[in-house]
């Protein structure tokens, strides 16, 4: 399997532990009366899973953009500093008053 394929996988499965700590709280410390809410109605175990399944997307989604970004490549090129910005031109604006005619009535 190739490397990088390796690497989302990897943390997306510690984005999917996160959501199960996460939603493992949200229950025990009953949370917008959560518990209740999973254990005392039919549609409890579908909330329960549609809940772990998108707190692992966002979870594993952060944790795959976290892991990119700090991501580090060794530069050779050590005199480089990026380029160069070319000088904008400064636009002076100057103030013309327009008139515009009023009427003068109060609603």
């Amino acid at each position: 399997m190739p490397d990088h394929i390796k690497l989302i996988l990897f943390h997306a499965f510690i984005g999917f532990l996160l959501s199960l700590a996460f939603v493992g709280g949200l229950l025990y410390l009953n949370i917008a009366n959560l518990w209740h809410l999973v254990t005392h109605t039919a549609e409890g175990p579908i909330a329960l899973i549609m809940l772990v399944v998108f707190c692992t997307i966002t979870f594993g989604s952060a944790q795959i953009g976290f892991r990119i970004m700090m991501m580090v490549e060794e530069n050779d090129d050590d005199e480089s500093k990026g380029g160069k910005r070319d000088a904008i031109p400064v636009l002076d604006a100057i103030a013309i008053p327009i008139p515009v005619k009023a009427d003068d009535r109060r609603a």
